[in-house]
């Protein structure tokens, strides 16, 4: 992954020219013979194209070396929307996520990856009506993994929506969800992926407890996490994050700590894709 760019090397000051030699000191310059004024002219006019090709050599020049540096050739949102094939999976999705605190009361937590999904679009993937809500900013890509918590009680989908919008989409999209409070809409709930042979095997629509969508504006991304039982038990009263991890919050969902689940690891791969962005986008000093 890349870092901050090393110093620029010491390079040597150039090395004074040689000295001229006896001959070229001594060479005697011949006497400049009376010019025409034809000839005068014709300099002239070579003296002014030879100027003016100079002046567009070097007008292209800074043209092109300006167009190298143009912020957008290395904003976040170029390098966002092609960080789903540019950055390992690994990065993206750590094998393991730490939760310092992230748990109920502030306990810590650890979450293991048990896989990820085979990268794809949005359809079939995602239900229709939180397609058709994204679709202002497009789905260039999804990736999708699932992780359990250390007891393996637990089960966490966690995904990446690569949009095509641009900073105005995205932030008109961020809006939406804000003022409408989309995220807390049961109908525009993540899809989670199930993983045979593992505790997440059960893990379908109906086991989908509790979930948090976040629209990024900083790069073109949508960040989800939808959480469940292990068990492959059936939720009726699934609960977005941000209630079930009130206080006074009396839901299954939230007795287990499964908003704790999805807020926390969502978290995390947010702050993790954030911060490789930033390290490539990062120009050298």
């Amino acid at each position: 992954m890349p870092g901050t760019a090393a110093p620029y090397p010491y390079r040597p000051p150039h090395p004074h020219p040689p000295a001229e030699t006896p001959a070229e000191t001594t060479t005697r310059l011949r006497p400049a013979g009376t010019r025409h004024p034809f000839r005068t002219a014709a300099a002239a006019v070579c003296v002014v194209l030879g100027l003016g090709l100079i002046g567009g050599a070097a007008t292209g020049s800074w043209l092109i070396s300006d167009s190298s540096a143009d912020p957008a050739a290395h904003s976040a949102y170029t390098v966002g929307r092609e960080a789903w094939h540019s950055i390992p999976v690994d990065t993206l999705f750590p094998r393991t996520l730490k939760g310092d605190g992230a748990g109920p009361g502030g306990a810590d937590r650890v979450w293991t990856r048990i896989a990820v999904a085979p990268d794809s679009g949005c359809t079939g993937a995602l239900d229709p009506l939180l397609r058709k809500t994204l679709r202002p900013v497009g789905c260039s890509r999804l990736l999708r993994a699932t992780y359990t918590d250390a007891t393996s009680s637990s089960v966490t989908t966690v995904g990446l929506v690569f949009t095509e919008g641009d900073t105005d989409a995205m932030h008109a999209l961020g809006s939406r969800y804000a003022g409408e409070h989309l995220g807390a809409r049961t109908d525009l709930m993540p899809r989670a992926y199930p993983v045979k042979n593992s505790p997440a095997a059960g893990f379908g629509d109906r086991q989908r407890a509790s979930w948090t969508v976040h629209v990024l504006t900083e790069v073109p991304v949508v960040v989800f996490a939808v959480s469940g039982f292990a068990d492959g038990r059936k939720v009726t009263d699934p609960q977005p994050a941000e209630k079930a991890m009130a206080v006074n919050a009396t839901t299954a969902a939230a007795q287990a700590g499964l908003g704790h689940e999805a807020k926390g690891v969502a978290d995390r791969v947010e702050r993790g894709l954030r911060r490789t962005v930033a390290d490539l986008t990062e120009k050298p000093e």
